[in-house]
């Protein structure tokens, strides 16, 4: 087994975990602004994760540049989007969970 599957297969594995966790936390976290905070974060770590793992696995390539500037996007459009839904939520008046 060559170490570029080795290296692929643990970053995929760690974004996936990462998207998992994310996916839960959106399940479990009582308010919207809770829910939306590893919506924001966990999620877009574990999409550059995956695409990492993507590039590690396609060499240096053209597909790899493709990918890299697409992480490059993700990275500054998913903070930028929950930033920006979660001001519109509070704008709109939705309360934050108060419960302890």
């Amino acid at each position: 087994m060559e170490i570029k599957t080795i290296v692929t297969g643990v970053l995929l594995g760690i974004g996936c975990f990462l998207i998992v966790v994310a996916s839960l936390g959106v399940v479990r976290f009582p308010d919207f602004y809770s829910r939306i905070h590893p919506a924001g974060k966990c999620d877009t770590l574990g999409q550059m994760f995956i695409l990492l793992g993507l590039m590690v696995y396609n060499g240096f390539s053209l597909n790899s540049i493709k990918l890299l500037i697409i992480m490059v996007f993700m990275y500054v459009a998913n903070p930028t989007a929950t930033h920006f839904i979660v001001r519109a939520a509070y704008l709109a008046g939705v309360k934050p969970w108060k419960r302890t």
